[in-house]
């Protein structure tokens, strides 16, 4: 690593976040075939992303 830490960088902005998670799932559902079972923790954290999403809309 060069030094340096998290508060040399700006902070996304929201738009930009939500294109990356966006792109980040579109990735899961193309590796993951339709008939695979999520784990449990994994499922969990997908409800949870789903709740915070829906608050924000």
């Amino acid at each position: 690593m060069d030094g340096r830490t998290n508060n040399d960088f700006e902070q996304m902005d929201h738009k930009t976040c939500v294109s990356i998670c966006d792109a980040i799932g579109e990735r899961l559902q193309r590796s993951l075939c339709p008939e695979t079972e999520l784990s449990p923790r994994l499922r969990e954290l997908l409800d949870e992303l789903r709740r915070r999403d829906n608050e924000l809309h």
